[in-house]
């Protein structure tokens, strides 16, 4: 079995053939996935943290399960607020092959499948990118953007401006063309793309900051108690999700749902039908998009893959 650190799991993941292999796994249907398991850990009237176990596996070939800890009260200790450990199984025998680090893995991965989303659904002259957050995800993003839209222009809010102007530093330093944004309301007026990747509980963009024609990706919510987008963000827009699963997991959609502002069948299609062809994405230059993740172990399954194929190759 071969064990990757933090450094040696983000140099096996380059985004562009990540990008590349999500895209493949959505493509095939052979891979099965159950319901993910979401339990809550900690005492009562102490610090709490939502733990996930997402398995999934390739019939006869592999075998993979995540663990990802989400602690949202880890910022007032200084500490990330996501933690994650990844193995990878033959998924015939039950050897253990692998075990990577599932939180570089998760950031990773799920900046891919936002770009791979995009793909489809951001216009092809977008150049603006907005990125709302400042953490983990959040500064993977535009790399990610990148290998599928031309971005030339990269804004950052967060909602401690220390950070914001952190992170567009980094990004300068890493060759990107970045600035942070003070007020976002007028960032994402100016947006061609607004990725917001937050564990905010209540909105923070809201629809009547964002022009016809641009793209919203929402990265942040994946529990019914977290939300980064008002009602208004959905009226009007051509909605897909990564897959059926956000629609009972996000806050973001099941707010939306229950007041009636989004109908099941407003949602176009996901991930798979987008890369199958079975879904039409963006149609025209001034329509709104709007792309909902909550994260897959196909996704995770899929990167875990390819680190270890090119741990064989590199042998």
């Amino acid at each position: 079995m071969i064990a990757l650190d933090a450094r040696q799991t983000r140099d096996a993941l380059p985004f562009e053939p990540l990008i590349g292999a999500l895209r493949e796994r959505f493509r095939s249907s052979t891979c099965e996935v159950p319901a993910r398991h979401v339990h809550e850990v900690g005492a009562p009237g102490g610090p709490r943290f939502t733990s996930l176990i997402m398995p999934a596996w390739q019939p006869g070939r592999h075998y993979g399960v995540k663990i990802i800890n989400i602690a949202p009260g880890n910022a007032a200790l200084g500490l990330p607020g996501l933690h994650g450990s990844y193995l990878l199984f033959d998924g015939s025998t039950g050897v253990p092959l692998a075990a990577l680090d599932g939180t570089v893995l998760t950031a990773r991965r799920t900046a891919a499948a936002s770009a791979l989303a995009a793909s489809f659904l951001a216009r092809e002259d977008s150049r603006h990118l907005v990125v709302v957050g400042a953490g983990a995800v959040a500064s993977l993003l535009p790399h990610a953007y990148r290998c599928v839209r031309d971005i030339d222009r990269v804004s950052v809010w967060a909602r401690r401006p220390g950070q914001a102007q952190a992170l567009a530093e980094q990004w300068r330093s890493e060759g990107l063309p970045a600035e942070a944004a003070p007020d976002l309301r007028a960032a994402c007026a100016e947006a061609d793309i607004v990725s917001c990747a937050t564990l905010a509980t209540e909105p923070v963009v809201q629809g009547a900051w964002l022009p016809d024609g641009s793209h919203l990706d929402l990265i942040g919510s994946f529990t019914p108690a977290m939300r980064e987008a008002d009602d208004a963000c959905w009226r009007n827009a051509r909605v897909f999700v990564d897959t059926e699963e956000a629609l009972v997991k996000s806050g973001d959609l099941l707010g939306p749902l229950r007041r009636g502002v989004l109908r099941e069948d407003d949602v176009r299609g996901t991930l798979g039908t987008l890369c199958k062809g079975v879904a039409t994405g963006r149609r025209s230059a001034g329509e709104r998009t709007v792309f909902k993740s909550v994260g897959t172990a196909l996704e995770d399954l899929a990167a875990a893959v390819m680190v270890l194929e090119a741990g064989h190759t590199a042998r």
